[in-house]
């Protein structure tokens, strides 16, 4: 199985000094195969650590996984959800790796298996955020089919179906040969895992299992080799589950039947737990920084009096609007929008008061992101970091002597740019782009500088 997991907020995706970590914890001169889920967040953070690790001399590669079958074929630029054959996927990659494979090996076996496996999800409630308000965008009597592990809405909502009839349906949608999602066909052997999503009791599941079995023999013609039951990637106490099909040859067989230390995996344990926990390095803090420079000045100059305003003012407008964003967001997403940018927001007003170089903007900029990247996580954390970092090259080839209006709009457009560049998307696709692009359009008309 894995050597290490990178945890993260609740759904949000770890940060990058945290992925750092892991990699430096536990790499040895074989290297390090990073296995993500496929969600934006995850990709940016752990493909920006791995970049990093790189620069540092560490042997990395990335397996992404997206074994979603339950939406359409893939639209813009998200593709496939990471679900539990994410879990099949790293037992067959830690296994590979215990035989003494290449890293370039390793990560050919983890790709091949990921492209190997199919997954659909079924709940019966929708989870619970800790602090807050469970949403009840799900109704009595109903049931949500293809949802995400991040309590994010399903393909669809339909009435409460016996579980033979909802079985049918999820193998029918992961075998379909319309969106061919899995290279499965009659006569195959396969593969299967019935996986909790954290509310529902293993006699629940069990009975899942009993008519997926029977119904991927005698429906779809397929040789069942293994089946796995039990809680192996869970939404918080969600109720329901999601089938697993992953195509089996003997080289899968052999790497989910080889022994694991993982104390719950269900089968091949040979008894012994795991080792002690690894101390890991801490992240360089603020009170590190070798440039003793970057702090607070005894005295602000006119442009850091202004500069300071400005942090606070828009700070505290989004700590005042944190609830009213995990209510929005809760709506279309997993509501936590607001509690995330609450994090970020006080951790910058609590930061401005020591470590803000007010009378240096560009500087102050770096280190706004600096603090993002601490504390937020996320899609939106590492993509406000990128954005702080594009404004503040910006900025810093400016005059130190103070910054225009003409300088700022610049910068705007600059961080644009680069979240465009390096998050994929455009005005249109219902990002945070569609809100700076006219934002900046609207400096350039109105020209204050000028």
């Amino acid at each position: 199985m894995l050597t290490a997991a990178i945890c993260g907020d609740v759904f949000a995706s770890p940060p990058v000094d945290s992925i750092l970590a892991g990699i430096h914890a536990v790499t040895g001169p074989m290297g390090c195969l990073l296995i993500v889920t496929n969600y934006t967040g995850d990709r940016l953070n752990f493909g920006l650590a791995a970049e990093q690790a790189k620069s540092e001399g560490y042997k990395v590669e990335i397996v992404i996984v997206g074994d979603d079958c339950a939406l359409p074929p893939p639209r813009g630029i998200a593709g496939r959800r990471g679900l539990a054959g994410t879990i099949l996927v790293n037992k067959i990659a830690g296994a590979a790796a215990a035989a003494g494979l290449s890293l370039a090996d390793v990560a050919a076996e983890a790709k091949r298996a990921s492209e190997m496996v199919g997954t659909m999800g079924v709940a019966l409630s929708v989870c619970t955020l800790p602090g807050q308000v469970t949403s009840d965008r799900l109704g009595p009597g109903k049931m949500e089919l293809g949802l995400g592990i991040h309590g994010e809405p399903g393909a669809a909502v339909a009435d409460l179906q016996p579980v033979d009839v909802v079985v049918s349906h999820v193998l029918k949608q992961i075998l379909s040969t319309e969106t061919n999602y899995v290279p499965i066909t009659r006569g195959n052997r396969v593969v299967l895992m019935i996986n909790g999503l954290g509310a529902t009791p293993v006699m629940e599941l069990m009975i899942a299992a009993g008519k997926a079995v029977p119904n991927l023999q005698l429906e779809h013609g397929l040789a069942v080799e293994r089946v796995y039951t039990g809680s192996f990637m869970t939404s918080l106490d969600m109720a329901g589950f999601s089938i697993s099909i992953m195509k089996a040859d003997e080289v899968i067989l052999k790497h989910l039947d080889a022994t694991t230390k993982a104390p719950h995996w269900p089968v091949g344990v040979d008894g012994n737990r795991p080792p002690a926990k690894i101390p890991v390095p801490m992240p360089p803090s603020h009170s590190m920084k070798s440039d003793e420079s970057l702090g607070r000045p005894l005295q602000l100059s006119q442009q850091g009096h202004v500069l300071e305003v400005t942090i606070e003012a828009a700070a505290e407008a989004v700590v005042n609007l944190r609830d009213r964003l995990n209510e929005w967001d809760s709506k279309v997403g997993d509501g936590d929008c607001g509690s995330t940018m609450y994090r970020g927001a006080t951790a910058i007003l609590e930061d401005k008061k020591k470590y803000y170089p007010l009378n240096d903007a560009a500087e102050t900029v770096n280190e706004i992101g600096a603090s993002i990247r601490r504390v937020m996580g996320g899609t939106s954390g590492i993509l406000y970091h990128i954005f702080c970092k594009a404004a503040y090259a910006k900025l810093k080839a400016s005059s130190k002597s103070g910054i225009t209006s003409k300088q700022w709009a610049e910068a705007l457009e600059a961080s644009i740019a680069a979240v465009s560049k390096y998050g994929g998307a455009t005005a249109g696709y219902r990002t945070m782009l569609d809100a700076l692009i006219p934002a900046a359009a609207v400096l350039q008309e109105v020209k204050c500088w000028d």
